[in-house]
């Protein structure tokens, strides 16, 4: 019937594999087949069909969803194509389900990013304009002065980027080392906004995003808690769930 079929793109979403954005990218690709053939652009997808990407099936939409809090060493490389990376997050963590990160800590910073098979709060949790909290804590390479604690917490131009960065809460720790907390996820937004006033960021980690805190040791994982879980959800109830005509882009580097 009718209502039995899904469109592909929402399929692939459903089924935990990718954001629809990036099932669109491998539609395009002519990765994706129904039954062993290659479907064009907005097919629908039956409950009998057979579904691959790149020859692997991919099933039906999981009642019971992964959610993993771990805790990315420096040198890990937050990426699903484990063709391409070496040292990427898959490989590393090596889990028994196909998961994803969602959004990204580059390869010099360390801390917590979250995984899981659940496409629909990748989604969610991506949308900056959702104003969702990600704290920081960074080491710079000369004393911090309160007029960079200041101009931090006030916005940086960044001009290859050609926008603004919101006001943020940055505190001060010791002489090298600040906090910061931000609800935007711009292209390495901590490291250009330091070197915009002439700083150097030495080590960068994540150690909350939202309600969920760093709490495993360096390299490790855990499942998310029930009491975490109905936090998060609770804070990405109102989050955009489409996507905008600048998606964001799950491989991009964030911090």
């Amino acid at each position: 019937m009718s209502e039995d079929l899904k469109r592909l793109n929402k399929y692939l979403s459903e089924a935990g594999y990718c954001s629809r954005r990036e099932a669109d990218r491998l539609i395009d690709a002519g990765r994706v087949t129904i039954n062993d053939v290659v479907p064009e652009m907005g097919t629908k997808v039956a409950p009998e069909d057979v579904v691959k990407v790149d020859g692997e099936i991919i099933g039906g939409r999981q009642q019971d969803f992964v959610y993993l809090a771990f805790n990315k060493p420096v040198g890990i490389v937050c990426t699903t194509d484990t063709r391409v990376e070496k040292d990427n997050i898959i490989d590393y963590i090596s889990y028994p389900k196909r998961i994803f990160p969602i959004g990204r800590l580059d390869k010099p910073s360390e801390g917590l990013i979250l995984l899981t098979d659940d496409g629909d709060i990748v989604n969610k949790i991506l949308r900056a304009s959702n104003n969702h909290e990600k704290e920081y804590i960074v080491t710079v390479d000369q004393s911090i002065s309160q007029t960079f604690l200041e101009r931090m917490a006030g916005g940086i131009y960044i001009e290859d980027l050609g926008k603004r960065t919101k006001t943020c809460e940055v505190k001060k720790i010791d002489k090298f080392t600040f906090s910061i907390i931000l609800t935007q996820g711009l292209n390495r937004q901590i490291r250009r906004m330091c070197e915009y006033l002439n700083y150097e960021v030495q080590t960068l980690k994540r150690v909350r995003i939202m309600n969920i805190k760093l709490d495993m040791p360096l390299g490790k994982y855990r499942e998310l808690t029930k009491e975490e879980f109905i936090n998060l959800s609770e804070l990405i109830n109102d989050s955009i769930k489409t996507f905008d005509p600048n998606p964001i882009n799950l491989r991009r580097n964030r911090s």
